[in-house]
């Protein structure tokens, strides 16, 4: 179902201050880290239709059997693969936008509502629920029709439940000027700052102590 602006808007911090959440992460932040920018200098995560798809199997938004059939598509019509690969991109793209800049514009949310829409519209199929077999249950979707249509589902659907759930004044871009990756605040206090502790905290700590060391000398 479509995410509304009045959704969206009640995402403002302004008008809903956030409260302590689950430290787990999110779907969609996963997916934004997968860019250039997040994985310097390894470079761009999903560099073919194949790394995306991966990825997707990898984070539990594709079964195996489903990506099977995907592969043997792309191998059909590998153009709609390569347009399937573009689309994503910009879908992670305005992502990227709602993560940095989203709980501080408007008009931020807005487009990021718009783009959300724009995937959910033009994906038929049918959502169900099914049993994981390691026990729990997952939502699912089942396109018909082409086989690429609704690969973005879980993606966008994992972004419209932050904005729905008013998390997203606890989505931020780690403290380190040199890393941008993005992460949810899981803390009671809402103060995290850095993506990991055990990489860019630490680094941030020893920069601060070898600037002290300076100012005795």
């Amino acid at each position: 179902m479509p995410v509304s602006l009045s959704d969206a808007r009640r995402a403002d911090s302004r008008d809903r201050p956030p409260g302590p959440v689950p430290p787990r992460t999110r779907l969609w932040l996963d997916f934004v880290n997968t860019d250039a920018a997040a994985q310097t200098p390894g470079g761009d995560l999903l560099r073919d239709f194949e790394a995306l798809l991966s990825w997707f199997q990898e984070a539990g938004a594709v079964d195996d059997e489903r990506a099977a059939g995907i592969r043997r598509r792309a191998l059909l019509q590998p153009a709609a693969a390569a347009a399937t690969l573009v689309d994503a991109r910009r879908v992670r793209a305005a992502l990227r936008v709602l993560a940095e800049k989203g709980h501080l514009t408007e008009r931020v949310r807005d487009d990021a509502v718009l783009e959300i829409n724009r995937v959910l519209g033009r994906s038929a199929g049918t959502r169900r629920l099914e049993a994981r077999a390691e026990g729990g249950y997952v939502r699912t979707f089942v396109p018909t029709g082409d086989a690429f249509a609704g690969l973005m589902i879980p993606i966008v659907e994992s972004a419209a439940d932050t904005l729905v759930n008013a998390e997203l004044a606890r989505v931020r871009r780690c403290a380190d000027p040199r890393c941008h990756r993005v992460f949810l605040d899981g803390t009671k206090n809402g103060l995290r700052r850095w993506c990991d502790m055990g990489t860019c905290g630490n680094r941030a700590k020893a920069a601060r102590h070898r600037a002290r060391t300076v100012t005795r000398r």
